[in-house]
């Protein structure tokens, strides 16, 4: 195995699950064309897989062999990574807020950055450019009740909003409100009108 092999494996074993790896990582050691040519090469043996275009990731091993990293390890090497520092959101997570209780059959994330899509094994998870007011307050209920409103659109609003009323905690009632500044006119009403009919 070449040096330029070892190194990019060393590298790679070394950062936790779902953490990645890109060529231009690996310009001070060798050429872009080499780099990239190793880079191939480690995933055609099973020791790198390519997770996004130019974007890589050591295999997880285990007791029953290698499986791609989860898909969170990988969402939070993209939050948090020295290379990206984009914000990213599970699409809708309508089920959790008890707004339906279809699950969905792809993994979508909404995030700041650009749109792509991830290849996690046989799991596919796409990233989807979304607007400032969809990833705003994150991960906590009121996000997630945002993000699902989103979903449903404007005709279903008031009557979701009226069984979001009941089912979250005051404090998230009020981080929605709190939010309307920055939600489209027809959310921010909806969330108005049940604030003042509740």
């Amino acid at each position: 195995m070449s040096h330029l092999a070892e190194t990019i494996l060393s590298v790679a074993q070394a950062l936790p699950e779902g953490g990645l790896l890109s060529a231009k990582e690996f310009l001070h050691l060798a050429s872009r064309a080499a780099v990239d040519q190793t880079l191939t090469r480690l995933t055609r043996e099973g020791k790198l897989m390519r997770i996004g275009r130019g974007a890589y990731a050591a295999p997880v091993i285990s007791r029953f062999g290698a499986r791609p990293p989860s898909t969170e390890a990988v969402i939070k090497a993209i939050e948090f990574g020295q290379r990206r520092g984009d914000r990213c959101q599970r699409s809708h997570r309508s089920q959790r807020t008890g707004l339906t209780t279809q699950v969905p059959i792809r993994e979508v994330f909404l995030t700041s950055g650009r749109s792509r899509k991830l290849q996690l094994g046989n799991r596919t998870v796409e990233l989807k450019h979304g607007n400032r007011w969809q990833l705003v307050l994150g991960t906590r209920p009121a996000g997630m009740a945002i993000r699902a409103l989103s979903w449903l659109g404007p005709e279903q609003a008031s009557s979701a909003l009226k069984m979001l009323y009941t089912k979250l905690p005051p404090a998230e009632w009020a981080a929605m409100r709190s939010a309307r500044a920055v939600l489209p006119s027809w959310m921010a009403r909806a969330v108005s009108e049940v604030s003042e009919h509740a």
